[in-house]
């Protein structure tokens, strides 16, 4: 059956809309049984350039596209903003009813984190399946893909990967729904280097390049694991071999 895929953004950046574009490809090329139900942005038109030049691709593939701007509903609601470390403040949840209220009736099968930059509520991830990605394996290096990054290079990895989690109310702790790896140059590093030198590193560069070369085909081959029903017995789905023969079927830019 055809996979109904809601996808959640801001749409702030060339990353996410690339994520988009290649899950749009897989689905126009019949390689990936899926459709957007609906795409949801926190941002409205007008907030911002980026998001904008984004809405009218979605408008031009005739995909539903539901926004509800969060600093908008914010200000109406006399709230603050969210802070690192502290418990999200309550106007959040009223927001994510607000939203789950206008994404249901376009009835997803599993939802998408593209780069949607708030944290839902537990009340919403309780009752919508979403897929959240993250650049290492399970049971690697936590943090931002900076913070993996650096300790992949000072433990001296031989391998990395990106693998998909499913949204909890604990925040990056949902179960590993499938992942995929990848080898990289594993350098002896000095003691006392500092941040800004390994991320100045050619290694630190080629790492994330590796990681960035399988984003989006990592997504679509995990998607369509889920429209074909696959779901790991006693674990994960390694989804390696399917990212890499994706990546030699699309050609080179």
């Amino acid at each position: 059956m055809t996979l109904r895929v809601g996808w959640y953004t801001t749409a702030r950046g060339a990353g996410s809309r690339g994520m988009f574009e290649a899950v749009r490809d897989a689905i126009r090329a019949g390689t990936l049984d899926a459709r957007f139900a609906f795409v949801f942005c926190n941002r409205e038109p007008g907030e911002d350039a980026t998001t904008d030049a984004f809405f009218d691709l979605v408008r031009a593939e005739a995909i539903p596209l539901v926004t509800l701007s969060s600093v908008r509903f914010r200000k109406e609601h006399g709230g603050s903003r969210s802070r690192p470390g502290e418990p999200l403040p309550e106007w959040r949840e009223a927001y994510d009813a607000e939203v789950a209220r206008l994404v249901d009736v376009h009835g997803a099968g599993i939802g998408v984190l593209a780069g949607y930059m708030l944290i839902f509520t537990a009340p919403f991830v309780r009752t919508h399946r979403l897929l959240n990605l993250h650049p290492a394996l399970p049971g690697g290096p936590t943090g931002t893909w900076r913070e993996v990054i650096r300790e992949l290079i000072r433990t001296g990895a031989r391998e990395s990967g990106v693998m998909a989690h499913l949204a909890i109310p604990e925040v990056d702790l949902g179960p590993v729904a499938a992942f995929c790896r990848y080898p990289i140059e594993a350098a002896p590093i000095a003691r006392g280097v500092s941040d800004d030198e390994l991320e100045a590193s050619p290694l630190f560069a080629s790492i994330r390049a590796a990681g960035l070369r399988r984003e989006a085909a990592f997504l679509v081959a995990a998607l369509q694991a889920e429209a074909e029903g696959r779901h790991g017995l006693g674990g994960p789905l390694d989804l390696t071999a399917e990212v890499e023969a994706r990546l030699r079927a699309t050609p080179s830019t």
